[in-house]
């Protein structure tokens, strides 16, 4: 199998679809915590007339999106050694399919505090896909941790492993509702400077914003 990087969307698609037991779950975790850190990645570079060192933060949501590429290829080797394991050999196979997914929930938790300063205090037009951002690093950071829990449940490892990742997914989320309650407030204010009011309540809609 070819690695993910060199791949069309397409092909990745595919293979999700397949009746075969790679790429799964962990895969899909992976390309969507990469996809999160493309989208901050890109908020940050649009945000330079915002965000002191908004540059740098562009820098890291590179870097983590290459280290999630990356992590979809291993748990592909991971979960194939399990796969492939004989009986004595299953729990050291297993715990590496937990490692796997835990970095992707880690990754997924430190691309949501990104997304989160972005949403907040980056390019006005660029917080709904800071907030998107958010929403998918704490969805792969979220089903990560199950994937950990399952495999410290099944080879009987370290209970620790899997109160590493929940952590990172409550991490994750709480990034998550931060962006994304900076993201509806700001609507909402922006509904209330058009229509002329000067306060009020609103119901949290608001368009998608266009790159500056």
């Amino acid at each position: 199998m070819s690695s993910l990087e060199d791949q069309p969307v397409r092909g990745f698609l595919d293979q999700l679809a397949a009746r075969t037991p790679t790429q799964g779950g962990g895969g899909a975790a992976a390309v969507t915590g990469a996809m999160a850190a493309g989208l901050v990645a890109m908020a940050a570079r649009f945000s330079a007339r915002q965000l002191p060192g908004a540059g740098e933060l562009a820098d890291q949501a590179d870097t983590l999106r290459r280290m999630a590429a990356q992590l979809a290829d291993m748990d592909v080797r991971a979960y194939t050694a399990v796969l492939e394991a004989g009986p004595g050999q299953r729990p050291e196979a297993l715990l590496g399919a937990a490692l796997v997914p835990l970095e992707i929930a880690g990754i997924g938790a430190r691309v949501a505090a990104l997304a989160a300063q972005l949403a907040e205090a980056g390019n006005p037009n660029l917080r709904g896909d800071a907030m998107t951002g958010a929403l998918l690093a704490a969805a792969s950071a979220r089903s990560a941790a199950c994937l950990v829990d399952i495999n410290v449940r099944l080879g009987g490892l370290d209970p620790e492993l899997s109160q590493r990742a929940a952590q990172a997914a409550a991490d994750a989320s709480d990034a998550a509702g931060r962006a994304t309650m900076s993201t509806e407030r700001a609507a909402r204010e922006r509904l209330f400077r058009a229509a002329g009011v000067a306060d009020g309540t609103g119901c949290g809609l608001f368009a998608s914003p266009a790159a500056a």
